[in-house]
């Protein structure tokens, strides 16, 4: 039985967990930054291409709303179970592989996280399977004209993220190390796929371009001190706690089942590329993760080939999937308060004797709750106090002040809640909103967050500075906990002279 019943299911069944468990807490940082990028329509942005800005900002066009905002999210990751479930269909699998590969993907942290909230990766949970998919028919006979399909995800995937261009030159790269692979690389409707891709990728590659490669200059400022580098054996170590590790044997079987598979061992050749490719770049150990759902639908049909007429064995792994899903669901689905998911976590910490640390990936991120859970606390209060102190200050000060945000969370936070309180654009120096500039302001009288007027790094920047108040919040991230917020006035320069060397692009 392979009816259309089965993927739908599937996708019905993901898009109702996420519906139900993603619009809790609060808006997370990166959230409010591509929101706030969506509002400022490119062809790119510093730190990224333009497809998940202009969705972020188009799911708020009729007013803040965290359900439309992680609906987006959801209904990736279903689309992602959908085609998950069509690519057991394509190596041969049936109903019980399908709801096996359903099943871990679900019980995948990182899956489950990219379904949760807006983020790059959300996209590629759907195009970097369909581009597989249409590429295994392809092997398997199928119309090459099937390769302008394959184009046209790939070139979408780059549009959503720049890693995609690593899962794309793999999957070639696997091709070409088969002599069957080999036959489909030389259709000319190959070429034309690939060209296609080219184009749709073209606008963001030339936006960058324009701006000098502002992305380049990001990653080499991340790797010098900000990123953590994982070694090789804990990269691949933290592939098995990003993919579940009670249930990572799945797509492991997956690999090597596609390994021994000639009409589909290319996939298995990219998997391995690909991983080879992130820890030789020391890339942060989820920008791989959605090949996963690629490997569970391999493995998955090796299972149910295994375990024919074994019903007790079926239900078993069917029910320890379930479980492990359920095990790590609340650290990665805002589906717990606050209290009970500190509790929580540091419960599985302890059954699994892992510390959080493994899966850091940046230096100086630390909180009560999981990373990402706590950047999803006290944007609301922190719009609040600046406009309180906004509109504290004199009116001929209040007329030509300007807010001046440490980092395009902070910005993006006032940007986004400051619009009920009348607050004008708020500036900073980090990432696209150093590109925005100075919105014609003079930087004589500046409310500075997370700052203290320049004396620690630009003595004498002001004649006078006085702080306003100290902003903390419940659960808030480490550097956002306690964060001064002063007001400066007098500057001795003109802003628009020092803006050049505010740039801060990590």
């Amino acid at each position: 039985m392979r009816s259309r019943a089965v993927p739908a299911t599937a996708f019905l069944v993901t898009l109702v967990i996420h519906v139900a468990a993603n619009p809790h807490y609060g808006f997370f940082r990166d959230e409010l930054y591509f929101i706030m990028c969506g509002f400022h329509p490119a062809w790119g942005y510093v730190d990224q291409p333009p497809v998940v800005p202009l969705l972020s900002a188009g799911s708020q066009l009729f007013g803040h709303s965290l359900f439309a905002l992680r609906a987006l999210p959801a209904i990736f990751a279903a689309a992602g179970a959908y085609v998950t479930v069509l690519i057991v269909f394509e190596l041969g699998g049936g109903v019980f592989a399908a709801a096996l590969a359903t099943l871990a993907y679900l019980a995948a942290p990182v899956l489950e996280s990219f379904g949760a909230k807006v983020g790059p990766d959300m996209v590629g949970l759907w195009l970097w399977p369909l581009a597989a998919l249409y590429v295994l028919r392809i092997v398997n006979g199928a119309d090459p004209r099937w390769w302008l399909a394959a184009g046209a995800a790939a070139g979408i995937a780059l549009e959503s993220k720049y890693s995609a261009i690593f899962f794309a030159a793999a999957v070639v790269i696997g091709l070409a190390l088969q002599p069957r692979g080999r036959a489909v690389l030389l259709s000319r409707w190959f070429f034309a796929g690939a060209l296609l891709a080219l184009v749709i990728a073209l606008p963001n590659f030339v936006w960058q371009a324009v701006q000098a490669f502002p992305m380049w200059e990001l990653l080499r400022n991340g790797a010098s001190g900000k990123n953590l580098v994982p070694s090789p054996a804990l990269f691949l170590f933290q592939q098995l706690l990003l993919t579940d590790i009670f249930v990572a044997a799945i797509w492991i079987i997956g690999l090597i089942w596609l390994l021994r598979n000639p009409a589909a061992r290319f996939l298995g050749y990219a998997y391995l590329i690909l991983i080879a490719v992130m820890i030789a770049l020391h890339a942060k150990h989820y920008y791989p993760a959605d090949i996963y759902p690629i490997m569970m639908a391999a493995g998955s049909v090796a299972i149910e080939g295994w375990t024919r007429r074994m019903f007790l064995l079926r239900t078993a792994i069917v029910a320890a999937t379930v479980a492990a899903a359920l095990f790590f669901a609340p650290l990665v689905l805002p589906v717990f308060s606050e209290t009970a998911t500190v509790q929580y976590t540091a419960f599985v910490g302890k059954v699994l004797h892992v510390p959080r640390s493994a899966l850091a990936t940046e230096h100086g991120r630390t909180a009560a709750l999981p990373e990402d859970f706590a950047d999803m606390h006290g944007w609301p209060q922190l719009a609040s106090t600046v406009a309180a102190i906004y509109y504290a200050l004199p009116a001929r000060q209040r007329d030509r002040a300007a807010i001046v945000a440490s980092n395009y969370g902070e910005a993006a936070a006032i940007d986004f809640f400051g619009t009920q309180y009348g607050l004008p654009p708020v500036i900073s120096g980090h990432n696209n909103y150093w590109l925005w500039g100075t919105h014609g302001y003079s930087g004589d009288v500046v409310i500075d967050i997370n700052g203290d007027c320049g004396r620690h790094d630009m003595p004498g920047l002001f004649h006078a500075a006085r702080l306003a108040t100290h902003f903390d919040a419940p659960w808030v991230i480490s550097y956002e906990q306690n964060i001064p917020i002063s007001v400066c006035t007098g500057i001795t320069q003109p802003l628009s002279s020092l803006w050049p060397h505010l740039r801060n692009y990590i």
